[in-house]
């Protein structure tokens, strides 16, 4: 079973979208494990400080390095076997961009950690010493690395075997064209202000599956 290990300060902020749909059956089928690690829970102090202000000023806090590197160390230990290939990654704008050539390469290990930063970041002793990587999911700021976490493992559960159900589902087999279901035809006041028939093109209702293929090649 492959396996997502989530580092966060909110452990329960991705509950909901991973207990829906394809990702819950998927996991009650045992094709793959989500779970959520409260940083706090890897602080030594009374507070549970996990964030504290940055050297040479500055607003807003940084993530500590201490209880990071400590839930990294803890759940590397508590895998069943050292022979399982484990990667931990940190989220940054720094990093490599996520792409589905990435889904793929990550897709061949059996356990994968997420540092999750928030607020300033993370103290950079983490990126150097503790992340076998950096990675980006786009040229954008987030508030925190939870929902890139959940972007890349839905992007790589679809490719465990079994968690789509058909393998034809998958995008990079089928290509991307446009689809359409019923009714044949819908009448609709359009952008210009007239109204007009809209019909599913015709060769989707011939029944010929070779032309069908050939009109669907044509966006891929």
């Amino acid at each position: 079973m492959k396996r997502f290990d989530i580092i966060t300060i909110f452990p329960k902020i991705l509950d909901s979208y991973f207990n829906e749909s394809l990702l819950k059956k998927a996991q009650e089928k045992g094709l793959f494990k989500v779970i959520s690690h409260n940083l706090r829970d890897f602080t030594k102090d009374k507070h549970h400080k996990a964030d504290d202000t940055p050297y040479g000023g500055g607003p807003g806090m940084v993530i500590k390095a201490e209880p990071v590197y400590r839930a990294v160390q803890e759940i590397k230990l508590k895998a069943k076997s050292s022979k399982l290939k484990v990667r931990t990654i940190l989220f940054s704008l720094r990093g490599k961009k996520f792409d589905q050539k990435e889904a793929h390469r990550l897709a061949k290990y059996d356990q994968l950690i997420f540092i999750c930063g928030r607020y300033e970041g993370v103290d950079e002793r983490v990126a150097k010493y503790v992340a076998d990587e950096e990675l980006s999911v786009g040229d954008f700021v987030l508030s925190g690395g939870e929902l890139p976490a959940a972007l890349v493992i839905e992007a790589i559960s679809r490719l465990i075997p079994g968690v789509l159900g058909k393998r034809e589902s998958l995008e990079e087999m089928k290509g991307s064209y446009p689809v359409y279901t019923k009714p044949e035809k819908i009448e609709w006041k359009v952008k210009s202000g007239k109204r007009r028939a809209l019909r599913v093109p015709s060769v989707l209702l011939s029944g010929d599956h070779k032309k069908i293929d050939e009109w669907r090649t044509k966006f891929s």
